[in-house]
């Protein structure tokens, strides 16, 4: 797809008598269609004591329901010639199917079936394995993984004790241990309900036919009460705030955090280049001064991290051997200053710009893709057909506003993490 051919996307939005929101964008070109579902709900949306619930059911909604046998959503879709999966995230829950065109109405009842009969099949057996299933999860990928509590750490540092982004996705390990049956239900019932979602059909059908099975699969599934709304008060760090964990790991790494803009504010997109003149490719100024020229890093990145409530700018390197941490942060923030006092010209910006945009572009050279885009679009603005909007964002930044926000933000008190290897004392 090419950038002409993302600033109009027709397509159709309505809502059914059950508050779930439809949008279908119809692309003949291909001969498969792509079904993919956003509930209004994740980890932000939890209580303190009680984290995981989001991320538990992102594994429970491939566990069966009411009329589909336990991972029978992954044979009856992949035995169609179809792929799907899941994700969660601080904000949202999705599911999505890529499959054959004819196979449509196969995609939409089993979003439907757990959607609306998901509970009858719901056991103290099935949350049991599940519970395993996630603290295993947490084990490997987290606790077990080399630098794998760093963002947990950032983040549970970066927000006060109780803010809906100071836990892990994932969940506390206590936490998911102490998952109870009725615990679980209750999450269920108040999140997983048709006026807490959008689905997007995307690709080749017939528009009237699909309404039809749109109605038939969801139209009867009962609403939910009103959703809870997500309270959060603004954050503000007053001091640097420093900590250094011991992690069974060879090279030491630090992490820099800064509160910044939220999902589409007004610097979001401006923060998103300032990563990319920072960090992004061999001519950036941190991979050039502290890997290629000082040779005093194994890496270096950035990035925008933008979500509803909140944004954050992060920085993470990971020293050379015999290579304190402290430099690699000083050389950071002289090249951070650099750019504050100089500023930068207009070649530099131009291929940051270029590169940002360019990546956005070839990503949408596939129809999940496209789709999975027009309901973030639709989550955040309100407007599936935000693609446009979206790329002027970043066409718009000058060099101004980079050197701005990097004023704005990373002059500000920030949190400070090193993850060091073990002295022999704790190994």
């Amino acid at each position: 797809m090419t950038e002409k051919s993302i600033l109009n996307l027709a397509y159709e939005k309505h809502k059914l008598n059950n508050g779930l929101e439809v949008i279908l964008y119809k692309d003949n070109s291909l001969p498969s269609i792509a079904v993919n579902i956003w509930y209004r709900v994740g980890s932000a949306n939890e209580v303190k004591g009680k984290t995981g619930f989001a991320h538990l059911f992102e594994h429970m909604m491939f566990q069966g329901s009411e009329n589909i046998p336990k991972e029978g959503h992954f044979r009856y879709i992949q035995e169609a010639g179809g792929n799907l999966n899941g994700s969660t995230s601080i904000d949202r829950t999705n599911y999505y199917e890529t499959l054959p065109s004819n196979y449509l109405e196969l995609a939409l009842w089993l979003e439907s079936d757990r959607m609306g009969f998901m509970l009858p099949g719901l056991t103290q057996e099935k949350l049991d394995n599940q519970k395993d299933v996630v603290m295993n999860e947490r084990r490997q990928r987290y606790e077990n993984q080399p630098y794998g509590l760093s963002w947990e750490i950032l983040f549970s540092n970066l927000f006060s004790d109780g803010h809906p982004y100071s836990w892990p996705t994932i969940g506390w390990m206590d936490d998911i241990a102490k998952f109870e049956l009725d615990d679980v239900k209750s999450f269920f019932k108040t999140y997983y309900t048709p006026n807490n979602a959008t689905l997007i059909i995307g690709g080749n059908f017939e528009t009237a036919a699909t309404k039809e099975l749109v109605e038939k699969y969801f139209g009867d599934i009962l609403p939910g009460n009103e959703i809870p709304k997500v309270i959060s008060e603004k954050q503000v760090i007053t001091e640097v705030k420093k900590i250094v964990h011991e992690d069974n790991v060879q090279l030491s790494r630090i992490y820099l955090a800064w509160h910044t803009d939220s999902a589409f504010c007004s610097d979001d997109a401006a923060l998103d280049i300032l990563s990319e003149v920072l960090s992004s490719g061999k001519s950036s100024r941190l991979f050039k001064s502290l890997v290629f020229d000082k040779q005093i890093a194994q890496d270096i990145s950035s990035f925008q991290y933008s979500a509803k409530l909140a944004g954050s700018f992060i920085i993470a390197s990971t020293a050379k051997p015999e290579t304190d941490l402290d430099t690699i942060k000083n050389e950071i923030f002289d090249c951070v200053n650099k750019l504050i006092n100089d500023g930068l010209d207009e070649e530099e910006l131009l291929r940051a710009k270029n590169g940002f945009i360019s990546s956005f572009v070839y990503s949408l050279q596939r129809l999940d893709t496209i789709v999975d885009h027009m309901n973030h679009y639709n989550f955040y603005l309100g407007e599936p057909n935000s693609f446009a909007t979206d790329l002027n964002r970043y066409k718009n930044v000058t060099a101004e506003d980079v050197v701005r926000v990097a004023k704005k933000y990373l002059l500000n008190p920030f949190v400070e993490l090193h993850i060091i290897p073990k002295t022999e004392k704790n190994v």
